[in-house]
């Protein structure tokens, strides 16, 4: 239920969201005047986002990949760019694909890699208590099974050698470049979700050298990076014996690894 009228003026709403940096300040007072459900909540809704905390944190939910993704606060924001990881790995599936979300946040990709496939075997990892809590609501339409825990390791055994597409938008952020991040990002976001190490790729090493295991014949691994750091994503999948390429869009400033898995 919105509020009308509101109990502050739209105006007054813009101009604090402006003050405190918000470039599209008119389009959050909109949302967060159709989102709030008393006049009290508007005003806690206005001042927790201007002291900083995402807009996403504020409302509770993510625009997606044309769905609303439910983010808790202290939850990685699902950000626009990995749409392209979705249209990609959705390229590549087939329906009824056995799919592996590793690092599912919200489980934002999963559920978008779902609702575009039709249908899906869908498994989903995130190292993060609240971030599986997200991802459980998230993708529960779906009867996708969710697991917490690092990387591979809560997944059942049965998976090895079953997967059609394994996505993996791991933490790919230099540890030295975190203090350059939006403090939206920096303070609001968890650290376990951004930090990729000295050179940004720890995660994706670990993720690129087990997926042999685990890729059914001809299945598909495909990672989110940055294009800086994409030939030594690339490195690290050709490695694991996965013939590699890129992908990217320069629209969205999105760049994409796929390995495949030698076979069919």
């Amino acid at each position: 239920m919105s509020l009308s009228p509101s109990p502050l003026p739209h105006s007054v709403i813009v101009t604090r969201l402006r003050a405190a940096g918000c470039v599209f300040a008119e389009d959050e007072a909109r949302l967060l005047i159709s989102t709030a459900r008393t006049p009290a909540d508007l005003a806690t809704m206005v001042d927790r986002r201007v002291v900083g905390l995402p807009l996403e944190h504020v409302v509770g939910w993510a625009e997606f990949c044309g769905l609303r993704i439910a983010v808790e606060p202290g939850v990685f924001v699902p950000r626009r760019r990995t749409g392209f990881l979705v249209r990609q790995a959705a390229a590549l599936a087939r329906p009824d694909a056995v799919v592996v979300d590793l690092c599912c946040g919200s489980g934002a990709v999963g559920a978008a890699l779902v609702a575009a496939l039709g249908r899906a075997e869908l498994h989903a990892v995130d190292i993060d208590p609240a971030a599986v809590r997200c991802a459980r609501r998230n993708v529960a339409a779906t009867g996708a099974l969710v697991y917490e825990g690092d990387l591979y390791r809560p997944l059942p055994a049965t998976l090895r050698g079953r997967v059609d597409v394994l996505v993996a938008n791991a933490p790919y952020v230099p540890t030295g470049a975190i203090g350059l991040l939006p403090p939206e990002a920096r303070v609001h976001e968890p650290r376990v979700a951004l930090d990729g190490g000295a050179d940004g790729l720890d995660v994706q090493r670990r993720v690129t050298a087990a997926a042999p295991r685990w890729l059914a014949p001809g299945g598909h691994l495909l990672i989110e990076t940055s294009e800086r750091q994409a030939p030594g994503t690339l490195e690290h999948v050709a490695r694991s014996g996965l013939a590699p390429r890129v992908a990217g869009s320069d629209e969205l400033g999105a760049t994409v690894v796929i390995g495949t898995m030698p076979g069919r």
